[in-house]
This record gives C-alpha cells, sequence and structure tokens, in this order.
C-alpha cells in the first residue's frame, strides 16, 4: 500500500499491532520461525524456516527412505510434510513448484504481513531473477541427465 511506504510512523504502529498477533498465531498453528517473508501458502502449509539447513526451495540430498531429517533424523523432513500437505490443499496446490528468492535475513522476526502490504518482501537481492533461475536449475538437471545417458552406453 502507498500510504505505507510513504508513512513509516503508521507502518511502525501497524508493525506493533500486528506482528504479536501474527507471530502468536503463527507459532501455534504453523511453528513459524517469523522470517518476515512467509511462503506458508506455497509450502503446504509447512514452514520452510524449520529445516535446520534453511532449505527455501525444497528438501536436500540428504532426506532419509523413512522421510525423515538428515540432521534430525527422529523428525520429519519439512519439505516432505510439505509437498504431501500440498497435495490436499484446495487453492495453491501447485506452489510448491515454485522457485523462491534468497532469505532476506533483515526481515527476519517482522510481520510478513506487513512486509507483504508494503512490498518489503518482494525486493530481491541484486541479479535474482526467478525466471534465469528456473532455467539455469532446469538446463543443469537436463545436462546432468544428458550426461549420464552418454555415461550409461
Amino acid at each position: 500500500m502507498k500510504i505505507l511506504n510513504e508513512k513509516p510512523t503508521a507502518t511502525k504502529i501497524l508493525e506493533r499491532v500486528a506482528l504479536p498477533v501474527e507471530k502468536i498465531s503463527k507459532e501455534v498453528l504453523f511453528d513459524c520461525r517469523m522470517c518476515g517473508q512467509c511462503i506458508l501458502h506455497e509450502t503446504g502449509l509447512s514452514c520452510p524456516m524449520r529445516c535446520p539447513k534453511n532449505e527455501r526451495n525444497g528438501p536436500c540430498g540428504g532426506v532419509r527412505p523413512n522421510g525423515n531429517c538428515e540432521v534430525f533424523p527422529d523428525k520429519p523432513c519439512v519439505w516432505v510434510l510439505g509437498i504431501e500437505r500440498a497435495q490436499r490443499l484446495p487453492l495453491w496446490r501447485e506452489h510448491i513448484n515454485h522457485l523462491h528468492p534468497p532469505v532476506d535475513w533483515r526481515l527476519q522476526n517482522t510481520s510478513s504481513w506487513i512486509s507483504l502490504v508494503t512490498g518489503r518482501d518482494s525486493i530481491h537481492p541484486k541479479g535474482w531473477d526467478a525466471v534465469s533461475a528456473s532455467r539455469t536449475r532446469m538446463s543443469h538437471a537436463q545436462s546432468e541427465a544428458e550426461g549420464a545417458d552418454k555415461r550409461g552406453k
């Protein structure tokens, strides 16, 4: 909202009101880590910041065969939970496949609701382009697959 960006005092007041409500509700419901850039709706309502490796775009390569975390073997991988839960969501089911920018740690412990309204959460690191990153990721995976095919022949 333009008015909040033009009035930093209003934003600070709104943050003081919204932050405790958001923090309590999201911690209780989702074990939220208050990163300030919430993507719960895109991760099957499983907070990706609970991952000990802070993986923001899917599980690491160390997920155990039973779906548990590599770092904490007695706990399920937050991404395995997210992928399973995403399939049951009435909306945002396909958002689990979206590529997310790196976390802006300057927003940690701020309200993601206020970040969304003011646009703070859409400020990405210099050079970040989700489309080119996605293409790079896909072309890298394709190159690896082609290399594996050649080695197998």
